[in-house]
């Protein structure tokens, strides 16, 4: 399988609204792809045996930069250099799927832009992973399990255009994409909640309580049927706070409202790894009520549902 040489793509990012931590034991989750995402763009343009690799933020600044020496993705120079470790490592489990990818090149530069915040915890990693793999032409699974870990349901919304339920078959993704567009999404905002949460930690907190969750994985996979069969927003934020109770019960955390938004009126529910990113709310009244509410917490971020998900 050759190289393209002159390549480009983007990947979209990705929501975990339901089954967190729980599917990567088999629990079916609904997954939302979201509308930012990451590109990546290859051009044959460097000198005789170099391969630079430029990243760039949502403004255009430079956050991260390597250069290897082809072929053994030796570092040159960097400005990271466990970053460009990491890097290395997802190119290297590409070229073990595919011995051609990057053989017989003459030298080349890659440059890739997210077009969100990378605190945001969208899927700077798994946009990446995903790009660089329909570059390589490999199946990018076995890269994240090689590399950061994880379900793969990231990996699944990456070139998704619906929302979609994933689970885990053994090592195996099942993908069904659904229809979810919720009548009373003009009620629902996504608030981001100022801190990065690390997911391989809040993984390794599950795994801690492994032997203790099993009988929690049907609970979670009904409910995800069932949040995503909701009819109404009194429906809706009912089966969320069901979710996050059930949550909390089985890993013994608390959930967000209690902790931060006791007085709020309408439902908040974490998002991917507890703590920290974004949260889904429900909110009981007008749009800028809740936006205030937020505010006045030192919560600024707060999206609409029609910013944030792929339609």
């Amino acid at each position: 399988m050759s190289l393209p040489t002159q390549f480009e793509t983007r990947a979209s990012g990705k929501l975990l609204l339901t089954g967190e931590y729980f599917v990567l034991d088999g629990a079916t989750a609904l997954a939302l792809p979201v509308r930012y995402g990451q590109r990546l763009e290859v051009s044959p343009t460097r000198p005789s045996g170099l391969f630079a690799w430029n990243s760039r933020d949502e403004h255009g600044n430079p956050w991260f930069s390597v250069e290897y020496e082809l072929p053994y993705l030796s570092v040159l120079e960097t400005s990271d250099r466990s970053i460009a470790e990491m890097l290395a490592s997802i190119i290297r489990e590409c070229q073990r799927q595919n011995p051609s990818f990057l053989s017989g090149l003459e030298g080349l530069e890659v440059n890739t832009q997210s077009d969100f915040p990378r605190e945001w915890g969208l899927g700077t990693s798994s946009t990446l992973i995903a790009a660089i793999a329909k570059w390589a032409g490999v199946n990018p699974y076995p890269v994240l399990a090689s590399t950061f870990g994880g379900s793969g349901y990231d990996l699944a919304c990456a070139y998704a255009t619906t929302p979609l339920l994933y689970r885990l078959n053994g090592d195996e993704p099942v993908i069904r994409p659904v229809s979810f567009e919720p009548d009373f999404s003009d009620r629902l905002f996504f608030v981001y909640l100022e801190k990065k949460q690390n997911s391989r930690e809040g993984i390794a907190r599950y795994r801690e309580r492994s032997r203790d969750i099993k009988g929690y994985l049907p609970e979670v996979s009904i409910l995800t049927e069932r949040i995503l069969n909701a009819e109404t927003l009194e429906e809706f934020g009912t089966l969320l706070r069901e979710h996050e109770t059930l949550i909390g019960e089985a890993l013994a955390f608390q959930p967000v409202k209690n902790r931060l938004f006791p007085d709020f009126e309408g439902e908040i529910k974490s998002l991917g790894a507890w703590g920290g990113d974004f949260a889904l709310v429900t909110s009981p009244g007008k749009e800028e009520e809740t936006r205030a509410y937020f505010a006045s917490r030192g919560y600024n971020t707060m999206l609409r549902w029609n910013e944030m998900v792929l339609d």
